[in-house]
Formats: structure tokens, sequence, C-alpha cells
């Protein structure tokens, strides 16, 4: 069987923890903030861990 290749768009959008969670940034946190609220703003840092059926197809691609 072939070696497959990792998806490189995931690859440097996903990162995957010690314990084996994905993990991705949130969305919508980087222009147009004038008009979002410092709560919501604040809500966009860090990271956002992924689970279910999106975890499992993106360690696929992931080759993890």
């Amino acid at each position: 069987m072939p070696k497959l290749k990792t998806h490189s768009g995931t690859k440097k959008r996903v990162s995957v923890t010690k314990t084996g969670k994905l993990q991705r940034r949130h969305a919508s946190g980087n222009h147009f903030l004038e008009k979002k609220s410092g709560s919501r703003k604040r809500k966009f840092a860090g990271m956002e861990s992924l689970a279910g059926k999106q975890a499992r197809n993106l360690k696929r691609k992931l080759g993890v």
C-alpha cells in the first residue's frame, strides 16, 4: 500500500495536541473588528477543539 500525502491546507490550519485532539483557530477575528463588540472579539482568541465527524475527517486528511 502506498504512503498517503498529508493535505497541505489542513496541515497549516489544524494542530494536534499530545493527547491526539485537534485544535483550530476561531473564524472572523481578523478584519472588520470595529463593528464587533469586545466580548465577541475575546471569544475569537485562543483555540477551539474539534470533535466528532469533523475531527475524524480531518485526522484522515492529516494521516493521524
